[in-house]
This record gives structure tokens, sequence and C-alpha cells, in this order.
């Protein structure tokens, strides 16, 4: 078991009547390949509220490719589901096909299906951008978004916590409205039983960062999770009674202080798969917290 007197602080902090957005990370592409229809996406929706804890909210990584917006929102829309919706950032072109369907998408459907935007995923970690840059394209796309008549939507950008503690991106943190961060122990090697306090702390480190650039930022959970199949990494043991544990102990405390995105819905013909329901939509396990 997780040593959980470690954060008991963690919890202690968090407004008891603060209601939390709890929802997953959903791909636009289906497991079998394709794009996602109108009706793929309503029952990936429908799925989530039907889940023990009634997941009314989403992480979407992009807003045209796969048509993404165009599919989602009608779907969104007619489920009662919020999107934290996603910009690709990678090179100019994509970037500029990102804005105009997230700005066509607004033209026609108003924001109120807008929990937040997210610009770009874990470019830093991967390199593919300066912080300079992405920072700037945050601010384009607040601009963007106020000039629509939705400037109380919150913009920020999702990345790993490796990427978060670094120094040299504080750019991106300063002009964020939101911090979201990834952290997998699987990744880092972690047994199944270590993973509450190995996740954890990797969200207290960005937490203290943020806090010393822009306090009073938010740090939302934007990726976690603990694959059922797929190789052994180190230490990390693929299973259903890992994943299982990993929920109960990490998914349920998250939910209970911040707002959480968990990785993923359904991917079961991935390797490593972290998906918590199968080909059927039905849990892979006990869901409850």
């Amino acid at each position: 078991m997780h040593a959980l007197s470690t954060f008991l602080p963690l919890l202690a902090l968090t407004p008891l009547a603060t209601a939390y957005w709890k929802g997953f990370n959903i791909g636009a592409d289906l497991p079998t390949g394709g794009c996602k229809t109108q009706a793929d996406w309503q029952k990936d929706f429908t799925t989530m509220a039907g889940l023990p804890g009634r997941f009314t909210s989403a992480r979407l990584y992009a807003s045209s490719d796969c048509n993404t917006l165009a599919n989602a929102i009608p779907a969104a829309i007619a489920t009662g589901t919020k999107l934290l919706v996603g910009v690709w950032t990678e090179d100019a072109g994509h970037y500029a096909a990102e804005k105009a369907a997230l700005e066509a998408a607004v033209r026609k459907y108003g924001h109120d299906w807008i929990l937040s935007v997210s610009v770009g995923s874990e470019d830093l970690y991967r390199g593919d951008t300066s912080a300079s840059t992405l920072a700037q394209q945050i601010h384009d796309v607040r601009g963007m978004l106020s000039s629509l008549g939705a400037s109380g939507i919150q913009v920020g950008h999702v990345d790993t916590w490796t990427a978060w503690v670094n120094s040299a991106n504080t750019d991106v943190i300063k002009a964020c409205d939101f911090v979201g961060t990834d952290g997998y122990p699987y990744f880092q090697a972690a047994t199944a039983s270590d993973g509450y306090n190995v996740f954890w702390q990797s969200v207290q480190d960005v937490r203290n960062v943020v806090d010393k650039v822009k306090p009073g930022t938010w740090v939302w959970i934007t990726e976690t999770g603990w694959p059922a199949t797929g190789a052994n990494f180190g230490a990390a043991v693929p299973s259903i009674s890992n994943a299982q544990m990993y929920w109960k102990s990490v998914a349920c405390s998250a939910f209970a202080q911040a707002h959480t995105f968990w990785y993923t819905l359904q991917d079961y013909t991935s390797s490593p798969s972290f998906g918590v329901v199968g080909p059927d939509f039905k849990p892979l396990y006990d869901l409850s917290c």
C-alpha cells in the first residue's frame, strides 16, 4: 500500500466545498483506425457519464485534426459534456489550421461548451519549440477568444512535470491561466505500490515551481494512468490489478483536490494500453471511489 501519510497535507489544504472537473483524455482516432464521427464521440461521452463518478468533461488533443471539434462539439452539447480543447502548435501551417478550427467552432456554437483551452501538448518535453514561442501562441489564442467574446475562458498549456520544473520554461508558466501537468510513474519505472508517492511528488514539485513563478496559478492534472496490458518498464508492471490499485489510490485522491483528466478512456489496440474500458465500452476494473 502507498504511504498515505506522506501527502496528507496536500488534501488538508484543499477546500472541501470546491468542485473539480474530472474526465478523460480522448483521442480523435478510433482504436481500430480512422477518424471518429459525431456518433463515435457521443458514444465516448455517454460511456463516461455512465461510469461510477459520472464524468462530464473530456480533454481533446486537437481542433482541426480528424475534424475533432466539428464532430465532437455537437456530441458534447447533446450529452452536456464540457471540453478541454487542444490546439496543436507545431509548424505554422498546422497551428493556423488549429486556431481557425477553434475560431470557427466558437462562431458557430458559442463558447459554453468550452471548459478551457490548452495551447500545445508536451511540446517542451519533446523539445519541438521554445518557451518564448509557445508563450506567444498562448497569448495569441487568448486574444482570439477575447475578440470573440470568450475572454473568460482559461488558456494554458499541458506538458510533462519534468518540463514544468525546468527553469528554461518559466515564460510559459507566466503566460498560462492554468498549468496542466502530466505524470506517469509507470514511465518512471516505479512499482505500482510506489505509484501514489511518485506521482504526488511530481505534482508537488510542479506546484512549488508554479507558486514561485506565478503565485495563485492552478495546477491541473491533465494526464496520468497505469496500463492494464503491455510490457514491463523497469519495476513497473502493467496488469488489471495494478491499474486498479493506481486508480483507487491516485485517481480517487486526485478527483478530490484538482481538475483531473485521466489517461485514457479507451485504447485497447495500444501497447501499453492505459484505457479503462475495453472494446465493449465496459470497465476493465472497478472505477468507483
